[in-house]
């Protein structure tokens, strides 16, 4: 019997998402997002992994991983995310990778109340970048 090489990319798109829906979402657009891979960008920009982005579930996300999300996966799928679940010490470097001019739900959790008292209140660029999300409603 020949051994033949199968790759994951020779199943088809609709099994590709009934395998790719069994992980977490961070987990696959951190490991399949922007690898060159033009067909695996276009099921990652899926809704079911773009609407909402728990960065909180993920088992300490690491820097270099946030610094990922920030700088290269943020700016580019901004447009679909409806809804943020993200801690305290991440904000400011989440919501000012990209303009968010669909999200509806921001939940936050183990924050410093006078630092995000600061974030959305006044002048500061956190606040003027929601308040312009809200604009676009």
């Amino acid at each position: 019997m020949k051994q033949s090489d199968i790759n994951i990319l020779d199943l088809p798109n609709e099994i590709l998402l009934i395998i790719l829906n069994k992980l977490d979402n961070i987990d696959v657009l951190y490991s399949l997002f922007g690898i060159n891979n033009k067909r695996l960008d276009i099921l990652v920009e899926d809704d079911v992994f773009t609407n909402t982005l728990n960065l909180v579930t993920t088992s300490s996300i690491t820097d270099l991983k946030l610094d990922r999300f920030c700088i290269y996966i943020l700016p580019r799928i901004d447009h679909c995310i409806k809804k943020f679940i993200i801690e305290g010490t991440s904000i400011e470097r989440i919501l000012l990778a990209g303009d968010y001019k669909n999200l509806t739900c921001l939940e936050l959790f183990n924050f410093e109340q006078d630092k995000l008292f600061r974030y959305f209140t006044g002048n500061y660029l956190i606040c003027s970048k929601l308040i312009d999300i809200k604009k676009n409603e």
